[in-house]
């Protein structure tokens, strides 16, 4: 019986215009890691050197207020400095495929803890979870599959098998 869903793989030669399905892949894995990665450094830099991000003047403020208030966490103002800290370097460093799966993980409790605050304003609505929604489906997707094959992970993977 023929496949009723045939991927990339069934296509008839040439379908992908010279440039093989796998190697397209990786390359479309390698931009969501890098603008995820970019994503997470615009937020987390204003926060590290104090300057605004869009509609908010004092980022930093902002997330430690949420963190006291909706979150009611202990040591808002260290857990705003470590979340701005992941932030930047945890961003740069996904950017680069370091470390890819520890910071993803990290970076899906971050998206779930704010879709947990955003929560009453589901789309459409400023400030609302569908962005961090779509965030964390693809951190999910980028804990999964780790740092891809053009990655520092495999890099330092396959020099340690060599």
């Amino acid at each position: 019986m023929p496949n009723p869903f045939p991927s990339h793989a069934d296509a008839p030669s040439g379908a992908t215009s010279g440039l093989s399905a796998s190697r397209l892949e990786r390359a479309a894995y390698l931009l969501l890691r890098i603008v995820f990665g970019f994503v997470m450094m615009t937020h987390g830099l204003p926060k590290l050197l104090g300057t605004s991000h869009g509609s908010m003047a004092d980022p930093m403020a902002g997330a430690t207020r949420l963190i006291a208030e909706v979150l009611h966490l202990p040591a808002a103002p260290v857990l705003a400095w470590l979340v701005a800290v992941l932030e930047t370097f945890g961003g740069a460093m996904l950017i680069a495929g370091v470390f890819t799966r520890p910071l993803a993980a990290l970076f899906t409790v971050q998206m779930i803890a704010i879709c947990y605050i955003h929560r009453q304003h589901f789309a459409w609505i400023d400030r609302g979870m569908e962005y961090p929604l779509v965030l964390l489906a693809v951190v999910l997707l980028i804990a999964a599959r780790g740092g891809g094959a053009w990655s520092l992970d495999a890099a330092l993977a396959a020099r340690r098998g060599s």
